[in-house]
């Protein structure tokens, strides 16, 4: 049993939500309906040939390394469903690598898998701290609860206030500065992932409803 837990936790690719390294957006290729990002990162002497890491939340395998840059590709799905579409050369990324078997889950469960792009609403400062309020549409049925996990551009976030089609997070002085997060503007666009847990209980209530 314990062969078959670690098994699957290795196929799971599973990340953690906490951002290793800031990288940036160094150069941009169109292939077909296919985009070639290369990505310039302390992380890259460290990474090797079909790795996974979150970018932005967004799980990418890389296929190129030279030096301090490495490739990955975004197939037109990608593009569509995250907020990569509107990457341009510059742009700083959370990079994450997936997380090997016997670490320290320190964030939450992330698999990598966006859910649905939000768009960041509010920006308030709070003694300290920022509070960021993010929307996002409700009809896809995704959902947060308050004290819940939310997983914003590749970050593991707590939920303070939740609405439908809303919620708010406090990011710490040290996430802002450690994370993109310092870069993020009214309006923009951000990766969500929900939490896992919450959203197979979700089906499986939603299931269960079909049947009564």
């Amino acid at each position: 049993m314990r062969f078959e837990v670690q098994k699957y936790v290795i196929l799971l690719k599973m990340f953690t939500g906490i951002v290793e390294k800031i990288g940036s957006v160094a150069k941009i290729i169109s292939q077909g309906k296919n985009r070639h990002f290369f990505i310039e990162s302390e992380l890259a002497p460290e990474l090797k040939i079909d790795q996974s890491v979150a970018h932005n939340g967004v799980c990418l395998t890389v296929v190129g390394i030279q030096g301090n840059i490495y490739e990955v590709v975004a197939i037109d799905e990608t593009l569509q469903k995250t907020s990569l579409s509107d990457w341009q050369q510059g742009d700083a990324v959370n990079l994450e690598r997936a997380m090997k078997l016997g670490d320290r889950l320190d964030g939450h469960i992330v698999q990598g898998h966006v859910d649905q792009v939000g768009i960041c609403y509010a920006i308030e400062d709070a003694q300290g701290s920022r509070v960021f309020t993010f929307h996002y549409d409700p009809s896809l049925g995704n959902m947060t609860i308050e004290k819940g996990s939310i997983t914003v551009n590749g970050v593991s976030l707590t939920v303070v206030n939740s609405q439908k089609g809303a919620f708010s997070v406090a990011v710490i002085p040290y996430t802002y500065e450690h994370t993109s997060f310092h870069t993020l503007r009214v309006g923009d666009k951000v990766n969500l992932e929900f939490d896992v847990i919450g959203k197979y209980v979700l089906a499986k209530v939603g299931a269960l409803e079909l049947k009564i």
